[in-house]
């Protein structure tokens, strides 16, 4: 089969790609941005990438277009199709699906999908409980909205029955409104947390609740439901009705810690069934890691074993990743968007600074609030609550529409904003100090400041 992906550099549709490159399937592709890492990924499988949506690639003629949701209808300042391709497609009678409904036709019929759905953690736990499936002899399959430092792919085949999949709430084409993850048809689902996000597609937080128990209705009676114990918004979402095994995690669950973050016991129903130490910090990772050891559990990776692969778990890229020291300033990377990750991440931080007998370290934390929801200011009032652990906040302000300053006003001469990469730069180079630790904030690229960081650190070092 030839299939051609329109909006084939994503994190995800280029997982797609990949898949079906391995499964033997030719594949070609176009987006408007189609430049490196992803283009050079894609290039090396031998997949053939187009610059662009032009109507011309109708011409390769492709057993079937798969439609990823950048995709729309919209129309440019001129009245002209932003993505004639498409047009074209519908003009001609072509036969189009969707990334997920390819997916789920081509790739998951037939095996034990174990999809990890929430607000938050979905990477890192999709990442962990792949790497835990493969240190248990499982050899899943896999499809990760980042980059597994373990795997070095965000997607692989497998050779097991098992095949893992990061389950995103977001709709899944413009001709399918339908959140992404009722596509995958689980035989066991995590359930991690439930916020309101995504406020772009979803109206309220029972808009969403609504698309999970879409998720919960396809599990079967023999499947398993790894729920978090301590989420309001998910034991609504399970009022409506559940019809499959029911596995909690957290506080008032079947699945708890007992220990600090980087080293606790995993209790099942009070009885210690395994131990995690490793190099991880915060209580989000503890929890997602809960979640991991209970749905490998499902497919039969005991957890004394699936606690003893998170040991050796090395995380995700742009998660708490370390990008480079100057002196003993420390900067890392890490994909933070929504309000309640960002305080995550930087409690977490704080905690292992505390506990490391580190209090005297300080935190700077640079972020974007670059993601659709973060740009239309729904949450911008939560941004003081989310930077409370940081010692001092960097804000790029760049594209928004609403005032950044006055909604960090509340933290005083703790919060500095700025409308491009560089003076933001000069402002964090101009307050650190020896000890510091800078976390960059960002679901995109922030301009590349990681690097101009370190440059900018060095050269005052070195001057």
């Amino acid at each position: 089969m030839h299939i051609h992906i329109l909006g084939i550099c994503g994190t995800f549709m280029g997982g797609v790609a990949a898949l079906a490159r391995e499964a033997g399937h030719r594949v070609t592709g176009c987006d408007a941005g189609v430049y490196p890492p992803m283009s050079d990924q894609l290039r090396s499988l031998g997949i053939d990438l187009i610059e662009g949506f032009g109507a011309d690639q109708l011409s390769l003629a492709p057993d079937m277009f798969v439609v990823g949701n950048v995709v729309s209808r919209a129309r440019m300042p001129d009245g002209s199709p932003k993505f004639p391709l498409m047009e074209a497609i519908l003009d001609a009678g072509k036969p189009y699906t969707s990334g997920p409904q390819w997916l789920a036709e081509h790739v998951l019929l037939g095996r034990h999908v174990l999809a990890v759905a929430g607000t938050h953690g979905k990477t890192t736990t999709t990442s962990m409980l792949a790497w835990v499936l493969e240190q248990g002899g499982k050899a899943p399959g896999f499809l990760v909205g980042g980059v597994p430092l373990d795997f070095g792919v965000s997607a692989r085949l497998g050779d097991g029955a098992a095949f893992v999949i990061e389950a995103d709430e977001y709709d899944t084409a413009f001709f399918d409104k339908r959140s992404k993850f009722v596509h995958y048809r689980p035989r066991t689902a995590v359930l991690n947390n439930l916020e309101f996000d995504h406020a772009d597609i979803f109206d309220d937080l029972a808009d969403i609740e609504r698309q999970f128990h879409h998720l919960v209705r396809t599990v079967p009676g023999t499947g398993r439901l790894v729920v978090n114990a301590t989420e309001e918004s998910l034991q609504r979402v399970l009022t409506q009705g559940c019809w499959s095994e029911l596995a909690r995690f957290g506080t008032g669950g079947e699945w708890q810690a007992r220990g600090s973050h980087d080293a606790f016991d995993v209790l099942r129903q009070g009885k210690v069934v395994g131990r995690v130490e490793w190099e991880l910090s915060g209580l989000h990772n503890q929890m997602n890691a809960l979640a991991a050891i209970a749905a490998a559990d499902h497919v039969g990776v005991a957890p004394a074993d699936a606690a003893r692969a998170l040991g050796s778990f090395r995380n995700v890229r742009r998660r708490m990743e370390l990008r480079g020291t100057v002196g003993s300033v420390t900067v890392y990377d890490d994909f933070a968007h929504h309000p309640t990750a960002i305080r995550t991440t930087l409690e977490g931080l704080r905690k292992k600074l505390d506990d490391a007998g580190k209090q005297s370290e300080r935190i700077l934390a640079a972020f974007e609030p670059r993601s659709n929801t973060m740009k239309l200011g729904v949450m911008a009032a939560q941004l003081p609550w989310s930077l409370e652990s940081a010692d001092l906040s960097f804000c790029h302000t760049a594209g928004l529409d609403w005032d950044a300053a006055a909604a960090l006003a509340p933290m005083g001469d703790r919060a500095q904003v700025a409308g491009a990469v560089e003076p933001l730069v000069a402002q964090i180079v101009a307050a650190a100090r020896p000890g510091d630790h800078i976390v960059c904030m960002s679901n995109g690229g922030f301009g590349g400041v990681h690097d101009k960081l370190l440059a900018a650190l060095r050269a005052a070092t070195a001057s």
